[in-house]
């Protein structure tokens, strides 16, 4: 008798942002590694708890970063992910509310 062995299905993504992501259209931003200069960034979405940034250069995850959005406060943050141009971070506090309203409803 033969018997058929299914291979595992691949495990499925999973969603692991707490908050929902806003996009966002903010080109007025920075990043800035420890003891470095602060580079030109975009916003392109957010949520309380982290950010998608466009960036010249990228950082690997775990760097942390200080991220200026649109000459705002600093905001300390952790680079999750890194692709082609693009970083995922985690702020290190979630951000106000009033700071998210500011980027999520045009101010």
């Amino acid at each position: 008798m033969v018997t058929a062995v299914r291979k595992p299905a691949a495990p499925a993504l999973v969603e692991q942002r707490r908050a929902e992501r806003h996009e966002v259209n903010v080109t007025r931003a920075t990043a800035r590694g420890h003891g470095e200069p602060p580079a030109a960034a975009a916003l392109v979405d957010l949520s309380i708890y982290g950010c998608r940034l466009l960036v010249a250069e990228a950082s690997e995850p775990g760097a942390r970063l200080w991220l200026r959005l649109d000459g705002g406060w600093p905001i300390a943050a952790t680079v999750v992910w890194a692709d082609a141009g693009r970083i995922g971070c985690r702020f290190d506090a979630p951000i106000a509310n009033a700071t998210m309203r500011r980027f999520t409803r045009g101010g």
